[in-house]
This record gives structure tokens, C-alpha cells and sequence, in this order.
């Protein structure tokens, strides 16, 4: 089933949206919760919540892309479970690592920078598209799916240094950029 077909079934109100919308995507939205949470147990409870949530939001959004809409649904749910679990046991995970690296090209928001925030995702995706191929995978493998270097060098096909460097130059990259467009970073 496509998806404006499954869409279209969320908006009557029809329960085989989530069924379809969990064969289609159920698959990617699980390794998206697993490289982050990693137990099996939250992964399930992650998902639940994703299929929750989908009926919930659809409508009034109407997604052009449903699996990139699925996929930031458990992104955003699979990163507050760990963060709740971490809080209880202040452990530090490769999510908190990966995210605290991120953090210093991230610019702050004030309210007078409201405006200029929303002009981000475009900047990003500017940004990313701008970049060679194995910098712009090894970036999103760390940042988006927040995979562990080693991991990255794996699946890559290089040294775990090769990595770490191309994170740091890649970094101070999305930073200059950031800073040219005049974010405060």
C-alpha cells in the first residue's frame, strides 16, 4: 500500500492504517529504536508509543513522506525513553555521547531568534546535501542514528580514527557554516 493510501487511512479513522503503516515501516522504525535504546524490551515500548502517536497526529498533520515521519516519531520517542532511563541510572550512553558532540554546532534560541531558527532545517539539509558521500553517511550514521564510531567504521569500511576525524572536520564545518548565516553557536 502506498503511502498517501495509508494516509488517507488514518484521516477515516480506519485501525489498518496502524497495521499497514507497522508492515510497511515497522522494520526501519525498529532499527532506528534498537541503535538507540538496544534493549528489546524498550524497542517494543518505543514502537507502541510510535504506533500511539502516529494515530494521534494523523491527522490534523498530513505527512508527505510517511517514513520519514515514522522515523522522527521513534527517533524523538526512542531518545526520550533512553534519556529517562539514563536520568534513573546516570549512566552515559553512546545516544548522550553523540549528542553532546553535536551540541556545540547546535545554536541557541532566544525568542528574538525565533524567526531565523525556523530557516535551520533548510540550512541543514543544505549543509548536508553539500557534503561528499562518505562524510555525509558517517555524519548521519553518528548524528541521526546515533550508531557508536565503531560501528560506523564498520559498516564504512574504515579505521576508528578515520571516523572521529571526519566527525571533527565535518563539525567544524556545519559550525563555519552555522556562524556565516549568522547563528550564535
Amino acid at each position: 500500500m502506498d503511502d498517501p493510501d495509508i494516509i488517507r487511512l488514518f484521516f477515516s479513522r480506519s485501525e489498518q492504517a496502524i497495521a499497514e503503516t507497522r508492515s510497511k515501516y515497522g522494520a526501519y522504525c525498529m532499527a532506528i529504536a534498537r541503535s538507540i535504546l538496544g534493549r528489546p524490551e524498550d524497542c517494543e515500548e518505543c514502537l507502541n508509543d510510535v504506533w500511539l502517536k502516529l494515530w494521534h497526529t494523523i491527522p490534523p498533520q498530513q505527512p508527505r513522506c510517511l517514513r520519514a515521519f515514522a522515523g522522527t516519531v521513534t527517533r524523538t520517542r526512542a531518545l526520550s525513553i533512553c534519556r529517562a532511563s539514563h536520568a534513573r541510572k546516570r549512566g552515559s550512553g553512546v545516544p548522550e555521547l553523540a549528542l553532546a558532540e553535536l551540541e556545540a554546532c547546535i545554536p541557541q534560541r532566544s525568542a528574538e531568534e525565533e524567526a531565523a531558527a525556523r530557516a535551520l532545517p533548510a540550512l541543514l539539509d543544505r549543509f548536508l546535501a553539500g557534503l561528499p558521500k562518505r562524510p555525509r553517511v558517517i555524519f548521519v550514521k553518528r548524528y541521526w542514528y546515533l550508531l557508536p564510531i565503531r560501528q560506523i567504521a564498520a559498516e564504512v569500511g574504515c579505521r576508528e580514527g578515520a571516523v572521529r576525524t571526519s566527525l571533527f572536520r565535518t563539525r567544524a564545518q556545519l559550525r563555519a557554516m552555522l556562524e556565516k548565516e549568522g547563528f550564535c553557536v
